[in-house]
């Protein structure tokens, strides 16, 4: 008769009991849990030596592929649904009231920090002929998502792609920081900038998160859409995404990352010789404060500071 267990029944409990009493008990939730479920994952799939290499061996290249300008590991990530996931479970998490704060979604591996410091109603399109892209005019206010109170001093960082679908620091033939700014509203909340109307694009796929997409049979793309991190004084961060609703791919973003209520409309604009498309959207931050009390929750020192 075959034993229960093929392999050795108390090996992950081992592994986990050799956490000392040193570990917050975060860290061994955290790690305990993640353990369980590797070790089941190898078991259940009787995971040979060279499939665990080949594993190994495409996170040490995400590593070494990741830098200031891209990061692998998180793309990988991305193509996974692990970032996607993880946002969902952080804004749940973060609200359950009635009335929410503006929906987050993923960071991606584009961001980068310390983007330009422009006047409200600057442009972040710099180095392109506007006939290259559909020029939009972008507005709302930021505002309390309890209250309705307009939000001074909050900096709305915004970045997204030029029309050949690339980042900046993915072409070399864009200016330093192109169609990237930060913009910081007054005492009414209200901010404004011209920047052009997104377009679809394929996430780099020439290393570890293409070869997953590939050998998944995936398609590489992303919906049109426009990146957006916001902070304030005493309000938790907003990092989020917008998606325009006529592109392709809305129903099947690469990456999970589509909301219903990030979902917009670009309206045509007359009047404004700057632009073709209108976009106005609000933005509602949901205070530290409210995180005290219950219903908003969730928000760690780490994403605080981010």
């Amino acid at each position: 008769m075959p034993s229960e267990h093929r392999f050795d029944p108390n090996f992950t409990d081992a592994v986990i009991n050799a956490t000392g009493p040193g570990a917050t008990p975060r860290v061994r939730q955290l790690t305990a849990g993640l353990i369980r479920h590797l070790h089941d994952f190898a078991r259940e799939n009787e995971l040979t030596v060279d499939e665990w290499m080949a594993g190994v061996e495409l996170l040490n290249e995400a590593g070494r592929m990741s830098d200031s300008k891209r990061n692998e590991g998180q793309l990988v990530c991305d193509v996974l649904g692990l970032e996607s996931l993880v946002d969902e479970i952080t804004y749940k998490l973060a609200s359950t009231a009635a009335s929410e704060p503006t929906a987050t979604a993923i960071l991606g591996p584009f961001y980068r920090h310390d983007a330009p410091q422009l006047p409200m109603g600057a442009s972040i399109v710099s180095g392109l002929d506007n006939t290259e892209g559909d020029c939009t005019w972008m507005h709302g206010t930021v505002t309390d998502f309890r209250t309705g109170a307009p939000i001074a001093g909050a900096v709305v960082d915004v970045w997204h792609t030029a029309p050949n679908g690339l980042y900046e620091q993915q072409d070399p033939d864009q200016p330093e920081m192109n169609l990237r700014g930060r913009f910081t509203t007054g005492a009414d909340g209200k901010y404004a900038f011209y920047c052009l109307r997104p377009v679809p694009y394929p996430i780099p796929f020439d290393g570890p998160a293409g070869r997953i997409l590939k050998a998944l049979d995936r398609h590489p793309f992303r919906p049109a859409h426009i990146h957006f991190l916001l902070t304030a004084p005493g309000y938790k961060p907003i990092v989020t995404q917008i998606f325009d609703r006529k592109s392709k791919y809305i129903e099947d973003d690469a990456v999970f990352a589509v909301k219903d209520s990030l979902v917009v409309d670009f309206v045509p604009f007359e009047g404004d010789a700057k632009a073709e498309f209108e976009l106005p959207y609000d933005f509602k931050m949901a205070s530290f404060e409210d995180a005290k009390k219950g219903p908003v929750e969730g928000t760690t020192e780490e994403s605080a500071s981010m």
